[in-house]
């Protein structure tokens, strides 16, 4: 087995054994009293989405992202929802039917591995892109099917820079639960998901959040590339 199949098979085992809960869980991480919800409405606001427009959201899990997204587009728009496990999607497509949504799509699927539909007018992934080894293919297949001028956000979590030690410590012992947290702070994805958005689209924004332990990175597909 690769490292990389360890990977994806460690983040099944983890998110199958939170699924049921995980609505409730998740307002814990990366630790108990972080701005998440906040963080996630300003990376859908961030798409600049519109009535009717279509959206992939990567690595969707339950569809936190899901009310939000609706907002925007409407009953005319369109959500493809993506994820590993299929256990989250289970509670994803719960809260479809609760929600009575009717323009949301489920695949599970390795992100690294989906094939996105072509000329779709943004994609997002919050607090997920950085847990997979393969982030800047994710992010180069992903801005290959955008349409002129559609947008790739990501939200994700990042070491702060200048954190004292142990509070770098501290916050990979609690944040350990959710994933493979020792081997993601020796990769440093945020640093990979950075240079692949430069490489593949023009990048609009890169902005830390809460002391530089998270990032917001907006990307728009080059007209005619």
């Amino acid at each position: 087995m690769t490292e990389i199949d360890g990977t994806r098979e460690r983040l099944i085992e983890t998110y199958r054994r939170k699924a049921k809960h995980y609505d409730i869980t998740s307002r814990l991480y990366p630790v108990p009293g972080y701005p998440q919800q906040a963080q996630r409405l300003r990376a859908v606001q961030a798409l600049r989405l519109r009535p009717g427009d279509s959206v992939v959201d990567i690595a969707c899990g339950t569809g936190l992202n899901f009310s939000l997204i609706e907002q925007a587009i409407g009953p005319g728009g369109r959500i493809v929802g993506v994820d590993l496990t299929d256990a989250m999607l289970d509670q994803a497509r719960h809260r479809i039917e609760t929600n009575d949504f009717r323009n949301i799509s489920l695949v599970q699927a390795d992100a690294a591995e989906f094939d996105f539909p072509t000329e779709v007018d943004a994609i997002v992934s919050t607090y997920a892109l950085s847990h997979m080894p393969e982030c800047a293919d994710v992010i180069a297949h992903g801005a290959a099917a955008l349409s002129a001028g559609g947008r790739w956000v990501v939200l994700d979590l990042k070491a702060p820079d200048k954190a004292p030690r142990w509070l770098a410590q501290l916050g990979i012992a609690l944040a350990r639960p959710f994933g493979s947290v020792d081997e993601w702070v020796v990769r440093r994805p945020w640093e990979a998901v950075r240079a692949a958005m430069q490489d593949e689209l023009a990048v609009l924004s890169w902005t830390e959040l809460f002391f530089g332990t998270a990032f917001l990175a907006v990307g728009c597909a080059i007209p005619g590339v």
